[in-house]
């Protein structure tokens, strides 16, 4: 069974920047599709943040552009979210999903991120 683990999450000040990391328990996991999806203190459901697709594509949140990163380590594939000139918004638990090209769906626990000063 395929575990996805997120990290990175932590507290930051307005402005600055963290770099959350997805990874899986298989190092021979392969993706088609890997998300970021975050859920903000209360409110309901989660919202895409970023995804990136098995042929390179990226789409943003319109929250995200020009702010946060997504991008992918070819060897390990572990996916990573960069994110910069963070706000006291982006306050929220980033989960992780991957589409793998097993057919299955898989979302980690999540990671959490403040943004506080």
């Amino acid at each position: 069974q395929i575990h996805i683990a997120e990290s990175g999450g932590g507290l930051v000040q307005p402005g600055g920047s963290l770099r959350v990391f997805c990874a899986t328990s298989e190092m021979t996991f392969t993706w088609d599709y890997a998300g970021w999806f975050r859920q903000g203190p209360g409110k309901l459901g989660r919202e895409m943040v970023a995804e990136i697709f098995r042929d390179g594509k990226k789409n943003y949140a319109e929250a995200a552009k020009n702010r946060f990163t997504i991008f992918k380590d070819s060897l390990t594939h572990a996916v990573y979210l960069q994110m910069n000139s963070l706000e006291f918004e982006d306050t929220a638990v980033y989960s992780c999903n991957f589409r793998g090209r097993d057919g299955g769906n898989y979302w980690g626990e999540g990671t959490l991120v403040v943004v506080s000063s």
